[in-house]
């Protein structure tokens, strides 16, 4: 059976360690199963949980410098069958994730995106880009497994 991959983006600079990863952990517990695997970005650095606010400095770690970040998230982003962003409640642009974003666009890459109606991700080419809008978690989570069709 094909395992199919969905990319949990959203900010990260700027949030606390239990900020970026509650909503990607509620969001695996629904989708992993035998046909479903989510790559969340904040894998392996378990280190960060007690930062209050990710910042863009270079940690120590080779997963949360620069070079690091930018490989694995691109090679994740790009390799998913889905992308699930989620821009709810962000009151600062997260570069890193409209990244993603082209990346995934450039190669035709499904994307839900979670977002309310005032949030400073709403850009015409930036939501144009997106394939699925929503504001309900549930809702995105619907529209992953009926894009993949499980």
């Amino acid at each position: 059976m094909r395992k199919y991959l969905v990319y949990l983006a959203g900010p990260i600079g700027g949030c606390s360690y239990h900020g970026c990863t509650e909503w990607r952990e509620e969001v695996a517990k629904q989708l992993n199963s035998q046909a479903i695997h989510c790559l969340s970005p904040m894998r392996g650095k378990d280190f960060l949980c007690n930062e209050k606010s990710i910042d863009d400095t270079d940690y120590e770690h080779p997963l949360a410098t620069a070079k690091g970040i930018i490989s694995r998230d691109f090679n994740d982003t790009t390799r998913a069958d889905v992308l699930l962003v989620n821009f709810m409640g962000t009151e600062k642009v997260s570069i890193g994730t409209v990244m993603e974003i082209a990346w995934a666009y450039d190669r035709r890459i499904p994307i839900v995106c979670l977002i309310d109606e005032k949030n400073v991700h709403q850009h015409k080419m930036l939501m144009q880009a997106v394939n699925f809008v929503t504001t309900d978690l549930d809702e995105a989570v619907a529209f992953v497994r009926t894009i993949i069709g499980v």
